[in-house]
């Protein structure tokens, strides 16, 4: 499971970022458009154009994915996107003009660098220009230069998040791919250890973890902020499926955020899964559920093990090396 996102043919992914206000955003392009599901479970998201993606919805496929920073102030940001496929002829045609299709969603990033800095049209127009077949920049880039993790008492005892993701095989030759922005309100842990990676910190300044689980159990009174918190994930196959099938395909990759965000699906997580159909290979569902859970684990660790502090948060890597130091 070496790859990204981009192993899939036709998927791009492009970033911007503000390094100054710490925030920005990733698009994923599809060059031949795709055909596409969700699953919300936040009941803190900010989304825009998210309904195309219902069963029911008249549009079949989709152009592009846009992730941003910026809460509800970045949802804007999709003009951009919208701009540079317009150019490129890419969009739901009608007689009168092709509209580009762009299911966006954002996290709240506004507690790190510039509270007033979000990403704009021009920044993602940007990152569509900057969209490749990989390989894909990971960790504290784009939407994932802001993001955070462990905010049971707020950002001051906080660590870095980011953005990851990763890519696997099945046994019938189909591949599923996620892309993850990981900025929760709880702890990121590896499944195949129960080790906590990155979460809240024992205090601020220290690079000694607590857990946020023990501590809500244990009814400590909380400190963090309400909104502030939110992990998105997108899915990606080139197997043949339905609109139906995505959304379902979109809600078993939610499984591999319990598995590795602890406590998962909070009331104050904004989380949205989206999945994407890109080909016409014939599989067994399940098993593109189970891939699709598995690459959304190792997207989310990606994310951590990739992210850089920027001298504002600790990071994984961060507590790693001290780690290291203190070892006789």
């Amino acid at each position: 499971m070496d790859g990204d996102i981009t192993e899939i043919e036709g998927v791009l992914v492009g970033h911007a970022q503000d390094t100054r206000g710490l925030t920005g955003c990733t698009v994923v392009i599809v060059e031949q458009g795709a055909v596409g599901g969700s699953d919300v479970r936040g009941t803190a998201s900010g989304t825009r154009q998210m309904d195309s993606l219902g069963p029911l919805h008249l549009v079949e496929r989709i152009q592009a994915v846009l992730f941003c920073g910026g809460s509800a102030f970045g949802l804007e940001a999709a003009g951009g996107v919208m701009r540079y496929l317009e150019e490129k002829g890419m969009g739901f045609r009608t007689p009168i003009r092709t509209i580009p299709i762009v299911p966006t969603a954002v996290i709240f990033d506004l507690s790190l660098g510039d509270p007033r800095a979000h990403p704009t049209p021009e920044m993602a127009y940007r990152a569509c220009q900057e969209a490749s077949a990989g390989p894909l920049l990971q960790g504290s880039v784009g939407v994932g230069i802001g993001a955070s993790v462990g905010k049971y008492h707020g950002i001051g005892r906080a660590m870095k998040g980011g953005l990851g993701s990763a890519c696997q095989r099945t046994q019938g030759g189909i591949l599923v791919g996620a892309l993850a922005v990981v900025n929760a309100f709880g702890d990121v842990v590896d499944p195949s250890t129960g080790e906590i990676l990155a979460g809240l910190r024992a205090e601020a300044g220290g690079m000694d973890l607590s857990g946020t689980v023990r501590e809500m159990i244990q009814g400590v009174p909380r400190e963090g902020g309400l909104l502030e918190h939110t992990t998105l994930v997108l899915v990606a196959t080139d197997a043949e499926l339905d609109k139906v099938h995505c959304c379902r395909l979109a809600r078993m990759a939610q499984g591999g955020l319990a598995q590795c965000i602890s406590p998962s699906l909070c009331p104050v997580d904004g989380d949205v899964v989206i999945a994407l159909s890109t080909g016409h290979k014939k599989g067994d569902f399940g098993a593109l559920g189970a891939a699709a859970q598995r690459v959304t684990v190792q997207a989310v660790l990606r994310a951590i093990r990739s992210a850089d502090g920027l001298g504002v948060l600790p990071a994984w890597r961060d507590r790693v090396r001290q780690r290291a130091t203190e070892r006789p």
